[in-house]
């Protein structure tokens, strides 16, 4: 039976190379699609199926090389998708491209120079195309240009023509954004799940403290859901897992060595931060000196100096209090990647609710608090509160107004 535009076209073409890629249950993999695979009629009269705009979300726009892929992924591909399957400590930065069937036929060449020109900022780079559309030359081609060919058959198993090899390159600040989200410190598939920065401080101190970790923030009162406490150090980099279990970073020590400075033991300490247990008071008025220790370390995480900066400058252009619509809105317009992935939901519906398919903002959408990421709409701002960053403390969605939630800096300057 041979494949026709409708079920091989490019969005269907995508989905299969996009599952044969990336492993849908690792969550060190994370991979966008263009928004304008985001429309239910990729066709006149021909809706997209709800399985296809499923397995394609999230989606939104990411620049890469000279234009848009249709696809960028970062993470570990599967077996044998790769010449050499060995790469360096971070996953690479893949890019696709996909041409499927039209009226005109499959433009396969025009695919592949398309996927090399992405080489320039992506370490691996992909045509997907029915395999029924792809001659020896445009092989030969691939080959020459060091980009990959995943052939789709029509029952939708993708065949690897050709694979490409690994290469180091300069990556852009769209390009950061997927990475960041793919990364340890990234919000896409876990996030903080707490909102004082003290119970992330705590973790390395019970660490580090004779006895049972957990049983000890327990014990302590220091804060109950242990689970969320050590994944939120692991995202601020005071702890890291090694096969070994897990340890104390550098900056992690430093906590440390701040505790047994100020409180003579880390059990001291731990005390301490029990006492601060459901405190609501801001925590740098609390305790200044751990405080400012926490706000150090909240700034070192990668999204902060951005926010901060955006922030600054709405605050110079005379907008010291602008509500979550409009500093969404003038994040998206600087830095578009980087706004969707921060502060939107990466569900198909939501990403179709706020962009359209040619990646425009629906400002409307803004202002229904349910789009927004609670891990950073209501854990990571009441973390900037906390650490005197931000004058207002974080909202949960259900009860957010994006249209009156101040994101203004505490002390403009």
């Amino acid at each position: 039976m041979s494949a026709t535009v409708d079920d091989l076209g490019e969005p269907h073409v995508l989905a299969h190379a996009k599952r044969s890629l990336f492993s849908d249950g690792d969550d060190a993999n994370y991979t966008v699609v263009d928004t304008q695979f985001s429309t239910t009629e990729w066709r006149p009269g021909r809706v997209l199926e709800t399985d296809v705009l499923e397995a394609l979300a999230p989606f939104n726009r990411v620049a890469i090389g000279g234009g848009y892929p249709d696809l960028v992924g970062v993470g570990r591909p599967a077996e044998g998708l790769l010449a050499v399957d060995r790469f360096g400590s971070e996953p690479p930065l893949v890019v696709v491209e996909a041409k499927g069937y039209t009226d005109r036929g499959v433009d396969t060449e025009r695919g592949i120079v398309q996927a090399h020109d992405r080489l320039h900022e992506a370490n691996a780079a992909y045509l997907a195309a029915p395999c029924g559309a792809i001659s020896q030359t445009d092989r030969t081609l691939a080959r020459e240009l060091n980009v990959g060919i995943l052939g789709v058959e029509p029952d939708g198993t993708v065949r690897p023509l050709e694979r490409p090899r690994v290469v180091g390159n300069r990556t852009s600040a769209p390009a950061n954004a997927i990475r960041f989200q793919a990364s340890a410190q990234g919000v896409a598939h876990q996030s903080f799940g707490l909102n004082h920065p003290k119970n992330y401080l705590g973790y390395p101190l019970a660490h580090y403290a004779a006895g049972e970790t957990p049983a000890l923030l327990e014990q302590y009162d220091v804060v109950g859901a242990v689970d969320e406490a050590r994944r939120g150090a692991e995202f601020l980099s005071l702890i890291e897992t090694r096969p070994s279990g897990v340890v104390c970073t550098p900056l992690g020590q430093e906590v440390i060595r701040f505790a047994l400075e100020r409180h003579g033991s880390v059990i001291s300490a731990l005390e301490t931060f029990g006492d601060w247990y459901r405190s609501r008071k801001r925590f740098v008025d609390l305790d200044p000196a751990w405080g400012q220790l926490a706000r150090r370390i909240v700034y070192q995480y990668p999204a902060t100096s951005l926010l901060v900066t955006e922030l600054q400058a709405l605050a110079a252009d005379g907008k010291a209090e602008p509500t979550l619509v409009e500093f969404v809105e003038r994040l998206h317009q600087l830095h578009p990647t980087f706004a969707i992935e921060l502060f939107i939901r990466g569900d198909e519906a939501t990403r179709r609710q706020v962009l359209s398919p040619d990646n425009e903002l629906r400002l409307s959408a803004l202002e229904n608090g349910s789009v927004y990421h609670a891990p950073t709409v209501f854990q990571l701002k009441a973390m900037y509160y906390h650490t005197g960053i931000l004058a207002t403390r974080g909202s949960e969605p259900h009860r957010l107004d994006p249209l009156e939630d101040q994101w203004g800096l505490r002390q403009p300057v």
